[in-house]
């Protein structure tokens, strides 16, 4: 089902429309229109122009780059409320990837007409968007100095506390589900690790009670995973 309060409560709720004053987040609002795109369609391939961006409302979204060799690198999997397609949205270049569903989608598209018009009336745009690219650039960052400075358990660790963000805390004696979206080679390639480095992993957490795993979710304790998350040293 789509998110409780259509486009507004998805807006509202976003990283980037959230920060903004209700009379511009409005005016974004009036500028969107839906688009749905069936599992396994191309949303838009790397080179494409950009024609704007969209915020998904249901379903999720593979990012992925192919490398000269014929290798594909999945780097990123956007669902309900997250951002797709901005950086050739905001600088006017063309996509820097591809993107597919690998669900049945429902988004909403924000030409990038409309975003240079609605720049002009209203200034808090443009610092919202300066502010959301700057955690943006951090949370690069962050996967970088993940990937170069702590052992793959650690890794791990961060990568789910970081897909707990926002979640509401456990009671006593029970774990946060989270639905990673990622096979375990797609998430080797995000951490930086090879699949049965990953594994290895996964059951070390599960061992230490940081984590139960089921057929299609996760179950995480955040304060077992902080412990691990905080681990030093290489793998």
């Amino acid at each position: 089902m789509p998110p409780e309060g259509g486009l507004a409560g998805l807006l509202a709720r976003s990283e980037l429309f959230g920060e903004l004053a209700p009379e511009t987040r409005a005016a974004c609002a009036a500028r969107f229109r839906q688009v749905r795109f069936a599992e396994g369609v191309t949303v838009f391939r790397r080179g494409d122009t950009g024609e704007g961006l969209y915020v998904v409302a249901e379903g999720r979204i593979r990012v992925t780059i192919l490398t000269a060799d014929g290798r594909e690198l999945s780097f990123r999997v956007v669902t309900t409320g997250e951002i797709l397609g901005e950086i050739a949205a905001f600088d006017g270049l063309c996509r820097s990837a591809d993107a597919a569903a690998i669900t049945p989608v429902s988004a909403f598209f924000l030409p990038r007409s409309a975003l240079q018009e609605i720049y002009g009336g209203h200034p808090d745009l443009s610092a919202a968007v300066i502010k959301w690219l700057c955690h943006q650039l951090r949370k690069t960052s962050e996967q970088l100095e993940s990937i170069a400075l702590y052992p793959i358990q650690a890794r791990l660790a961060r990568f789910l506390l970081l897909a707990l963000r926002g979640a509401p805390p456990p009671l006593p004696g029970k774990r946060v589900p989270v639905e990673i979206g990622f096979s375990q080679a797609e998430l080797a390639q995000l951490l930086g690790a090879s699949r049965p480095k990953v594994n290895l992993a996964l059951g070390q957490l599960e061992n230490a009670g940081a984590i139960r795993r089921t057929s299609d979710r996760l179950f995480c304790d955040p304060r077992l995973l902080a412990r691990f998350a905080a681990q030093p040293g290489g793998d």
